[in-house]
């Protein structure tokens, strides 16, 4: 295959975090939707990235390793929130990565019975069991959480449960614990990985307003790139991530951020429809790494 005019998607959520296919039915769908590169980065977890492989990769596909840890803030920001670090070519069986992996899921374990027992508080009559046994999953996340709403009658869509009840600052909101930038950005690249700071438009206010500073403190704990494409930024934006790229020195990357049904407005390898990332920036990434 000619490579050279082909589209990627490197932010692929899978059903071993918070998406709805299996990694098996992911690498299908991006041979049907033309792609030529893929990466499955699921939430805290490498399991999806290992069964697209113990499956086997199709001959014309071509496929990265991949995560995503939630982060925090460098203590100069004093931000609440958390910002995504992806990892591309890890080395899915590095023990320390798996340890950092271990802790976040420890940590998103303890969180989903606080949500739950705030929904309870709501009159939500829903339980973890409950959620479990629909989505047939040990993994739960507010996805999962939020789809068990609807189900059940407290929210019409997923998104309204995310407006009601479990987005920031709503009434069942529990915070996460957030891995600390460097450690993060460190387990990556000591799995002989690169960290790319993912969807910086989805930030707080605050911090992209002093997001070239934030790059800057990122760079030095090791970032190799940014998520310059992706669905949720304007065009302003990706042009201002494409110009940070060229001063620091970083890789850019693009992802549509596909869960499946989770988020069914988003389609693998276009995004909301209109996505062409090129495979360009994949060989690029590949080059690197290698």
């Amino acid at each position: 295959m000619d490579y050279k005019s082909g589209k990627i998607d490197l932010h692929i959520h899978s059903n071993a975090s918070d998406g709805s296919l299996p990694p098996v039915k992911i690498l299908h769908q991006a041979v049907a939707s033309g792609l030529t590169a893929i990466a499955i980065t699921d939430h805290d977890t490498v399991a999806g990235t290992a069964a697209a492989l113990e499956n086997g990769i199709p001959d014309d596909l071509a496929f990265l390793t991949g995560v995503e840890l939630s982060a925090g803030f460098p203590a100069e920001f004093a931000n609440p929130g958390s910002m995504h670090v992806l990892g591309y070519g890890i080395d899915i069986h590095d023990r320390q990565l798996h340890r950092v992996l271990e802790e976040q899921q420890k940590a998103r374990s303890g969180r989903n019975p606080a949500i739950i027992e705030k929904l309870n508080q709501l009159g939500c009559r829903i339980s973890l069991r409950d959620v479990a046994n629909e989505t047939g999953k040990e993994a739960i996340a507010r996805p999962h959480i939020a789809a068990s709403l609807m189900r059940n009658g407290y929210a019409a869509s997923i998104d309204e449960a995310f407006d009601r009840y479990l987005g920031k600052g709503q009434p069942a909101y529990v915070d996460k614990f957030r891995i600390p930038a460097e450690e993060g950005i460190a387990a990556i690249t000591g799995a002989g990985g690169i960290a790319v700071l993912a969807h910086p438009g989805l930030l707080a206010d605050d911090c992209r307003g002093r997001l070239e500073e934030l790059i800057s403190k990122l760079t030095a704990m090791g970032l190799g790139g940014i998520e310059v494409y992706y669905p949720g930024h304007t065009g302003q934006q990706t042009a201002e991530y494409e110009r940070l790229c060229r001063k620091k020195g970083l890789l850019m990357t693009g992802g549509t951020d596909f869960h499946g049904d989770i988020n069914p407005h988003i389609h693998i390898g276009t995004g909301a429809g209109d996505m062409y990332i090129p495979h360009s920036l994949y060989r690029k990434l590949a080059d690197a790494l290698a």
